[in-house]
């Protein structure tokens, strides 16, 4: 009889393959799997120019993180690389089922509390409450500020976001199957198209999953026909991220209002969606529902777990009047992994169930 496994123990696999290490947490629900090591070096001189060499040279390191038999359609993962910007503590590459986001909120907000955790950024004096985290995304610098108390998180994690604002207000779009429904388009970081469930037949609280992400889906899929996204600083960003269905509950209220974001091949996002939450404050801002340092909650329809967002001051973007969005969330460590891969398996780079 075999003796017992020795920690730590490796199965059979392709030697010439590094195993890619992980640690994985979730924000609101939203799963975010960072990956530690076995990642081959992201080239390019610029974080946009990284993402741009991760899609054509390493595009099977998303594919075997994210999809099955090691991941899921809705699995989200994020890449830590050099920032070539001064005030940057670590820049980051999202992953999710399609490719590359511009930005996630839900992963700033579980980043803040690794980058503390796993000592990449300076260790806070031993009595400081809040650390500051700066994250370089593909949009921009993002400054979260984590809970922390003798020096490790504990706690909700903040950010403020790059400059947010409404591209496009009551803009006619013609959904096939669904007839012409009144859309905004607005940016937190990711271009998203904002309309209520209702103005589909459905209720955000109540429809079933499948039933959100196909009206979803095809707005989505209406307005990058109708519409033409364009962003003044990169082109880079100049894409319609995915469709945020809400509960139409725009005015201020204390209450949360409740929203689903369906995103890249009808990624369902379990939490609030920190740069959904952005741009809706941008949205909420610019419509004049929403004052200055006005706190409102936002509830997943998926999970029911909860981000506040305030915009905080006013800001530029290129010439679209903007706002600082803050937005705040809990995240969790749900474990670790180190995936191998074998050089006999026809499903080394996985696969996705449609």
């Amino acid at each position: 009889m075999a003796g017992p496994l020795t920690v730590p123990w490796m199965p059979p696999h392709d030697p010439g393959t590094p195993a890619l290490s992980v640690v994985d947490m979730h924000t609101g629900g939203e799963p975010l799997r960072i990956v530690l090591a076995g990642c081959p070096e992201v080239v390019g001189p610029t974080l946009l120019a990284k993402r741009r060499y991760m899609r054509q040279h390493l595009d099977h390191v998303r594919r075997r993180l994210m999809f099955e038999p090691r991941g899921h359609r809705d699995m989200y993962g994020a890449v830590l690389v050099p920032s070539e910007l001064p005030d940057a503590h670590l820049g980051v590459l999202f992953l999710n089922n399609e490719g590359y986001s511009s930005m996630c909120g839900h992963a700033v907000l579980a980043l803040g509390r690794f980058a503390l955790d796993f000592g990449l950024v300076p260790a806070p004096p031993s009595d400081a409450q809040e650390a500051l985290v700066n994250i370089h995304c593909p949009c921009g610098l993002v400054a979260a500020f984590v809970e922390c108390e003798g020096g490790r998180s504990r706690g909700p994690v903040r950010f403020h976001s790059v400059p947010a604002f409404v591209l496009a207000t009551d803009f006619l779009v013609d959904v096939p199957g669904r007839g012409k429904v009144v859309v905004d388009i607005a940016y937190g970081g990711a271009f998203y198209a904002f309309v209520s469930a209702e103005k589909l037949g459905l209720d955000v609280c109540s429809a079933k999953t499948r039933d959100l992400v196909a009206a979803a889906s095809a707005v989505t899929e209406a307005v990058k026909a109708q519409f033409k996204i364009s962003h003044p600083d990169s082109e880079d960003l100049a894409f319609l991220y995915g469709t945020i269905l809400t509960d139409g509950k725009d005015t201020y209220n204390e209450e949360p209002t409740t929203n689903i974001c369906v995103f890249a091949d009808e990624q369902v996002d379990r939490s609030p969606t920190g740069s959904g939450v952005t741009a809706r404050i941008a949205l909420q801002y610019h419509k004049g529902l929403l004052e200055l340092n006005q706190t409102r909650a936002f509830k997943s329809s998926a999970t029911g777990s909860v981000f506040t967002g305030k915009a905080v001051r006013e800001a530029k973007c290129g010439d679209f009047k903007a706002v600082i969005v803050e937005v705040s969330g809990q995240a969790h460590y749900t474990g670790t992994a180190s995936f191998i891969v074998e050089d006999d398996d026809p499903l080394r780079d996985g696969f996705l169930l449609k």
